[in-house]
């Protein structure tokens, strides 16, 4: 029953910058990973940045390493997307998801996730 409401998202020139956050409530304690996942017009659902608080594992999708940034207050029960350098491509909306702890190393997974944010849009224009 944890519960996550994402924001931060907007319409930005190519090249830009956005900060999406996610809040979290409820027993956040079972989220084992939390992360960024985005689903833009015709494509499926896919996984943008993952971290792990148990060791701070961060992982990123290829199409984002070196632009986004994942990372977490743990005091404010926030998670954190930050995106540099946005391209049309980023173009989707964007999710705050949470899993509890599983035996994989599928992050990426959308399916894995267990509880999951209502949604931010961000458009980047060219």
């Amino acid at each position: 029953q944890v519960t996550l409401v994402e924001s931060g998202g907007g319409s930005v020139q190519a090249g830009g910058s956005l900060r999406l956050s996610c809040v979290a409530s409820g027993p956040t304690a079972s989220a084992y990973r939390i992360g960024w996942f985005r689903q833009a017009p015709g494509k499926e659902r896919e996984g943008v940045a993952a971290t792990f608080p148990v060791n701070g594992a961060t992982y990123y999708a290829d199409a984002v390493k070196g632009r986004f940034t994942i990372s977490r207050d743990a005091a404010k029960n926030t998670l954190y997307l930050q995106m540099n350098n946005l391209k049309p491509e980023d173009t989707a909306v964007y999710y705050c998801a949470a899993g509890r702890l599983r035996l994989t190393l599928r992050w990426a997974d959308p399916s894995l996730c267990d509880y999951w944010g209502q949604g931010t849009q961000v458009t980047v224009s060219s």
